[in-house]
């Protein structure tokens, strides 16, 4: 198979910052054992959810090209995945959920392109190819839910994170990884886990991250829609795990009407969801997301929303009234009256109209940071923003005049005006001052000896979001996880299973119905005597051929493995069940 990433529209139109993110799937990588792993969950996926997934799961499966008996490659994918307007990216493991869901919003999925290990084939926390690929995918041929998704990245990628919600995606990648790896001792595993109870613990308020992860997890991930009574799975999460998917559908879990409330409830990626909410139809998912939009700082702005991004401690960006954005690390406010009168970002910064940087504005002019009075004058009823350049005049704002400008609040700019910037609608949005002292009474906020000052103008911070206006102002490529996903180690033993499980597969696909399979089992129970997998693949190869004396002799070692390995007992009948449909197996 193509090991290329298929040309696709969506994918060019990417950022740079998000394109850091993508590695390609390598399908040589994928083994025997992972192809079998794939095609046992598929074929019970199914088999099981033609019967309690929403309709969109096995349409999607023949639209997006999703093979019951092959790992998918991105190539294929993203050849038939353009036909309904998506793309899809491999990357490794969790990447942070800002640059997720903003890969969502370019209406490009993100598929983690490793495959769980056979000891995790039910359930595995790392994100995998059987996740991403199986459940994600085929739900999003559904148009109404992929709008939810691409407007649901649109809106998350704005969302302000606190400084530890990255601690937490750092923490659960780790964990999520030594979880999948092999030969973790229990110890790392305990301390993983305990680091993210920890955390889970002491996060305080929930950032507007955490929240909409919240909203994220109870539906994108473990969604169910319907009726209480008759709930059926679109959620991604369910979709790929045959354990979780068949334990959501008993009285165990409990069922929840979708609303607003679901976003204050937190979740534990470790475990089985002891609830979970049922939303009626796709469209009651957008108006969930709208109600949780408009109370996010990026619709609300104000004092609030800039005491978010100070305490985020990350990037993000103002939006003041003129429509003027200011982007960069927000350090400081002076607040009166309950409305933020000064504000003072820290370091590298950038000013932009509508997304674009402005021309002489970018972060070589403003490298050490940049600071600016909102409100209105003391006094005055109409706003600069609202002066008429007659009014302007008036007031001494004119070029070339030194201008006294009081503002409510006791900010104060004192400075000759070199120029102003207007917006397309004629309001000026910026003032640039020489020889210009700014103080807030008796502090000083700039002073002519650091140059030139650009005030901003605004009456109202309208809005604060995560990251920059102009993705094109900051150097975004910077982010390297502390943690790697683990492959799984390279053994003679494992080498000499691989092979086998390739010559099966090779028998099956070719229809070959000649080669003695005896010669197979005899070295598998010799060599492996634990592996069960490829002998319930055995199985269905001598019930199509009807050699019922060797199947005899396979399903004793089967029934031998279940009483020495009772964990393994389910997927051993859940395989049987799936070639002996019509006849009783043991649970």
């Amino acid at each position: 198979m193509n090991t290329k990433i298929a040309s696709n529209p969506l994918l060019e139109r990417l950022p740079k910052h998000l394109k850091q993110f993508i590695k390609p799937q390598d399908y040589s990588d994928y083994t025997p054992i992972n192809q079998a792993v794939w095609r046992y969950v598929m074929r019970k996926n199914v088999n099981y959810l033609s019967k309690v997934a929403h309709s969109s799961y096995l349409e999607g499966l023949k639209k997006t090209g999703i093979e019951v008996d092959n790992i998918p490659s991105m190539y294929g994918m993203n050849r038939i995945l353009s036909e309904i307007g998506w793309a899809a990216v491999a990357v490794d493991g969790f990447i942070p959920p800002n640059a997720f869901m903003e890969f969502q919003a370019y209406n490009v999925l993100v598929i983690a392109s490793d495959i769980r290990q056979l000891e995790h084939i039910e359930y595995t926390p790392a994100p995998d190819i059987i996740h991403e690929g199986a459940g994600h995918a085929p739900i999003i041929a559904n148009p109404e839910y992929a709008e939810y998704l691409r407007r649901f990245g649109e809106i998350g990628c704005k969302a302000i994170s606190s400084h530890k919600d990255y601690e937490m995606y750092e923490a659960i990648r780790l964990l999520s990884i030594l979880k999948e790896a092999e030969g973790t001792s229990k110890a790392e595993i305990e301390a993983a886990e305990k680091a993210v109870e920890d955390l889970q613990n002491n996060m305080g308020e929930l950032s507007e991250m955490a929240q909409i992860r919240n909203l994220h997890w109870w539906t994108v991930e473990y969604g169910l829609i319907g009726t209480l009574e008759n709930p059926k799975i679109y959620g991604a999460g369910l979709l790929s795990s045959i354990g979780e998917s068949a334990w959501c559908m008993t009285d165990n879990v409990k069922k929840i009407p979708y609303d607003f409330s679901a976003v204050h409830q937190s979740f534990d990626i470790t475990k089985l969801q002891p609830q979970l909410y049922v939303t009626p139809d796709f469209a009651y998912l957008s108006l969930i997301l709208e109600e949780f939009a408009n109370t996010m700082a990026l619709r609300t702005g104000g004092l609030s929303g800039l005491k978010k991004l100070i305490h985020s401690k990350a990037l993000g960006t103002v939006e003041l009234s003129t429509g003027l954005q200011i982007s960069g690390v927000f350090t400081n406010v002076i607040e009166h009256e309950g409305k933020p009168i000064y504000f003072q970002t820290t370091g590298k910064t950038a000013l932009s109209y509508r997304e674009k940087e402005l021309v002489g504005h970018g972060t070589s002019t403003h490298p050490e940071g940049f600071g600016s009075p909102i409100g209105k004058l003391k006094g005055i009823n109409l706003a600069i923003e609202d002066m008429s350049p007659r009014d302007l005049k008036a007031y001494g704002v004119y070029e070339g005049q030194t201008a006294t400008l009081e503002f409510e609040g006791d900010i104060k700019v004192v400075g000759e005006i070199i120029t102003g910037k207007r917006n397309l609608h004629g309001e000026i949005i910026l003032i640039c001052f020489k020889n210009c002292t700014v103080t807030h009474r008796n502090t000083i906020l700039f002073q002519p000896e650091w140059g030139n000052y650009d005030m901003a103008v605004g009456k109202k911070l309208v809005s604060a979001f995560s990251g920059p206006a102009d993705v094109n102002s900051f150097d975004l490529i910077s982010h390297v996880p502390s943690s790697k996903t683990i492959k799984a180690k390279h053994t003679a033993e494992r080498d000499d299973l691989e092979v086998l499980y390739q010559t099966v597969r090779n028998i099956r696909e070719s229809n070959d119905t000649k080669t003695a399979l005896e010669p197979i089992f005899t070295k598998l129970q010799n060599q492996h005597p634990n592996d069960w997998l490829l002998s319930v693949e055995l199985i269905e190869l001598l019930n199509t051929r009807n050699e019922t004396n060797m199947m005899q002799e396979v399903l004793l070692h089967l029934d031998n493995l279940k009483k020495q390995r009772p964990e393994i007992e389910k997927l051993i009948s859940n395989g049987l069940e799936l070639i002996f449909e019509n006849e009783e197996t043991t649970h």
